[in-house]
């Protein structure tokens, strides 16, 4: 093939718009247009959104009368019953709580870290006994 068939060839399949043509389509996408600065102050659309719904609530809302529940754990639970083992003088091993919940060792542990340590937040004491066991009470 000479040269001339050759430039001809590409010229021809850059026309048609076939895979690999060497002319390549301008870009359509432009930047999108800059936005205007708001006109109003935050502050006073602030107060005008609450002027706003002070006119749509009615006067006075009717109060519901429910008893607040007491926070703290439900009788006859899992927790409960931990808690319960927890607060005895001596306190209880893991082995006695894994008993009483049928829990494993590993979620009796996270138990008494997250649930009593942290969201109760009570101080809880754990001895290692001379037989090596662990055991585990509420101060």
């Amino acid at each position: 093939m000479s040269e001339t068939t050759t430039n001809t060839t590409e010229a021809a399949v850059a026309e048609t718009g076939a895979k690999g043509a060497t002319k390549r389509a301008a870009g359509s996408k432009k930047a999108s247009p800059k936005k205007e600065a708001p006109t109003a102050k935050k502050a006073v659309k602030k107060q005008a959104a609450k002027e706003h719904a002070a006119k749509k609530q009615p006067a006075a809302k009717a109060t519901r009368t429910k008893e607040a529940k007491p926070k703290g754990q439900r009788e006859g639970s899992k927790s409960a019953a931990v808690l319960e083992l927890l607060r005895r003088p001596k306190g209880a091993t893991l082995a006695e709580l894994m008993a009483a919940t049928q829990w494993q060792a590993h979620s009796v542990r996270g138990f008494l870290s997250g649930a009593v340590g942290k969201k109760m937040g009570l101080k809880l004491e754990s001895v290692r006994e001379e037989s090596g066991e662990r055991r585990y009470r509420i101060l």
